[in-house]
């Protein structure tokens, strides 16, 4: 096992340089800050820019703003917001615990409504349930995200005025955000659901189970489910990841207060030291959850500990 852990632990770290060596020179493609924040100057001139270049520390090589960062990275410092002069990790930290909430219950309601789901269809398969279980999935997979965000907007908030339609108040504000994003996830998961339970309901112990008088509940929750266990901690745990990296849009129809209207707003306004703290951030974290899930399945399965 200890093995195991270091295998892991060496390539979560490897992939966190790769990870902060591309962000670090991706986003400097984007085009010179300085410039964006001259604009508001009015009129500037090219000595007055690499005053401004210099000033946040544009004025250095590539490689030595990335080992600068990386220093910073691993003290917590990600420098200051090139718009303002606020600490990076302070606006991280107000933003954060927003997502990470969002992030969360949609992703415990979706397990909620899809392993019943997904059993009933298994269990059921090829009747009606089965098969109207399977369509609303796929028209639950059909829907773009900021399209099913903005319809419930138009439906709850503007039309019934039910919910409040951004910001984060209280646990209604919830409500439309979370359901967007669990919808969407809920489509995939009844189907992972559904497919593992098939293959473990034709395994001989269920059977066997069977056999002995169990009752269906018991072998469907306990054995079953148990089983089916591993794929599903695998692909749940890597769907958080996911849904860290990919709530951008739903955060930005909500007016949502968490890192992806945090990164929206350094995008728009080319602040290096925010966008390049936020995908940090959420690469550690999703790398993080990886080396988690991995550590689990470990656990669960000793046979992959020998991998």
């Amino acid at each position: 096992m200890a093995k195991f852990l270091l295998y892991r632990i060496l390539q979560a770290i490897f992939v966190v340089i790769a990870v902060t060596l591309i962000v670090s020179f991706a986003i400097r493609l984007t085009g010179d800050p300085a410039v964006m924040l001259a604009q508001g100057a009015g009129s500037i001139t090219e000595a007055d820019l690499v005053k401004i270049r210099e000033a946040l520390g544009l004025n250095q090589s590539f490689l030595a703003q990335y080992l600068e960062f990386l220093r910073g990275l691993l003290v917590g410092d990600f420098g200051r917001s090139f718009m303002g002069g606020t600490p990076v990790s302070d606006l991280i930290g107000r933003a954060l615990p927003a997502t990470l909430a969002l992030a969360f219950v949609s992703l415990l309601l979706s397990i909620v409504i899809s392993i019943p789901l997904g059993i009933k269809a298994a269990v059921s398969r090829g009747k009606w349930p089965d098969q109207m279980i399977r369509i609303f999935s796929l028209i639950g997979l059909s829907f773009p995200n900021f399209w099913l965000a903005i319809m419930l907007v138009l439906l709850f908030s503007i039309t019934f005025n039910l919910l409040p339609p951004s910001g984060m108040e209280g646990i209604a504000s919830f409500i439309m955000p979370a359901a967007t994003m669990a919808i969407i996830l809920t489509a995939t998961n009844v189907r992972l659901v559904r497919t593992t339970m098939l293959d473990t309901l034709r395994s001989q112990y269920i059977m066997v189970a069977r056999a002995k008088g169990l009752s269906n509940n018991v072998v469907l929750y306990k054995h079953a489910l148990r089983n089916c266990s591993i794929p599903l901690i695998t692909y749940f745990g890597l769907q958080f990841g996911g849904l860290l990296g990919g709530i951008v849009v739903v955060e930005r129809v909500f007016n949502w207060p968490g890192l992806g209207t945090l990164a929206f707003e350094a995008v728009s306004s080319r602040d290096y030291p925010v966008l390049q703290g936020v995908i940090t951030v959420l690469s550690l974290m999703i790398i993080s959850i990886n080396l988690i899930v991995d550590i689990a399945y470990g656990l669960v399965d000793p046979r992959v500990r020998k991998e």
